[in-house]
């Protein structure tokens, strides 16, 4: 017998029983999943769960898709290009209004959105509300001050309107609101050209260390309690196959949750690896982290009365024409089933 061809064959056989007791990874059995983010310390579960390879043991492979703002994602999931979604909750109520089959099964951060200003605004606050430095800006400046937020119906929009409005009085043709992509509106801060701007970690820190002449003149509480920030939906939950790979990405988002509160340190280089490092340094995610651990929140029940109240506002704008019932937009039982399981 040929000995080359005997141990050839015993290689094989063996290969193949270590194959049966040990099965080898099949790329082929992973459920594709895409996912549309925005690039915000609000996502930061979903770079965990990447970063740490956990969707693979689940038998899922992630697709993530980055968009510069809610808005633009919804645009994408009503065309069924997505699976899930984690960025704001005020475009889902839009889409569904509109006949899009998504629910949110998750919150994943609260109180995210702070006003920062700058320069000759941010001297205006000094000793006065804020109704009182909008008057006094004008005033000696000959403009209304500027303030960047994102496009009208995504979250950051609405609660700067709702804050001025609702809050303290003032009306918000008195400023000029600019709608800009979260990239821009941090851009257009640090070259000056707006004078302040609703912004979110880690855009928050990178300002602060920027512009030194900059501070926080309305917190994430103060804009809001309980202010709805990134929540994480599913298209088409109904379905079986959907519903599964549901419940196994709620879980990873549980799961990644609790790493980032209890190990931040641990998280901190898959946030930084997604949201720019060489833009961002570890030290500023850091700083991010440590002072927004307690706004991951991620029961939804948290936010349904906050959202209820940005859609009413939005009905009194016009920007919503079909209002839909914001319990509808939300399964509770889903996240509750699942945490309750975990």
């Amino acid at each position: 017998m040929n000995f080359m061809k005997l141990a050839r064959g015993l290689g094989l056989g063996l290969a193949l029983a270590a194959g049966a007791l040990f099965p080898l990874h099949d790329a082929s059995a992973q459920t594709k999943v895409k996912i549309g983010y925005i690039p915000v310390l609000g996502s930061a579960q979903l770079f965990v769960i990447d970063g740490q390879g956990w969707a693979k043991d689940e038998g899922l492979d992630l697709e993530l898709i980055r968009f510069q703002a809610g808005t633009q994602a919804i645009q994408a999931l009503a065309a069924g290009q997505l699976d899930a979604y984690l960025a704001g909750v005020l475009p889902l109520l839009v889409a569904r209004s509109k006949g899009v089959d998504v629910r949110v099964v998750a919150a994943a951060a609260i109180e995210e959105l702070q006003l920062v200003g700058r320069g000759l605004l941010l001297a205006a606050t000094e000793g006065a509300d804020f109704k009182t430095a909008i008057a006094n800006f004008t005033a000696t400046q000959g403009r209304k001050p500027k303030i960047a937020a994102q496009p009208q119906g995504s979250v950051p929009d609405t609660l700067l309107r709702y804050w001025l409005q609702v809050e303290n009085g003032i009306d918000p043709s008195s400023v000029d609101i600019t709608g800009l992509d979260i990239d821009a509106a941090q851009q257009a801060f640090l070259a000056g050209s707006v004078d302040a701007a609703v912004l979110r970690e880690p855009a928050l820190t990178v300002v602060r260390d920027r512009v030194k002449d900059s501070k926080v003149l309305v917190t994430g509480h103060q804009f809001m309690p309980d202010q709805p920030g990134s929540v994480l939906a599913l298209y088409k939950p109904g379905e079986p196959q959907n519903a599964a790979t549901g419940e196994k990405l709620l879980r990873l988002h549980l799961r990644a949750t609790e790493l980032i509160k209890a190990h931040p340190d641990q998280a901190a280089p898959f946030i930084l690896k997604a949201l720019g490092s060489g833009i961002l340094t570890p030290a500023q995610i850091d700083r991010a982290l440590a002072g927004s651990l307690s706004s991951f929140v991620t029961d939804p029940a948290r936010i349904v009365d906050s959202v209820e109240k940005l859609q009413a506002f939005e009905i009194k704008l016009g920007t919503v024409k079909n209002a839909t019932p914001v319990a509808d937009l939300f399964d509770l039982a889903f996240y509750q089933r699942v945490a309750a399981a975990k």
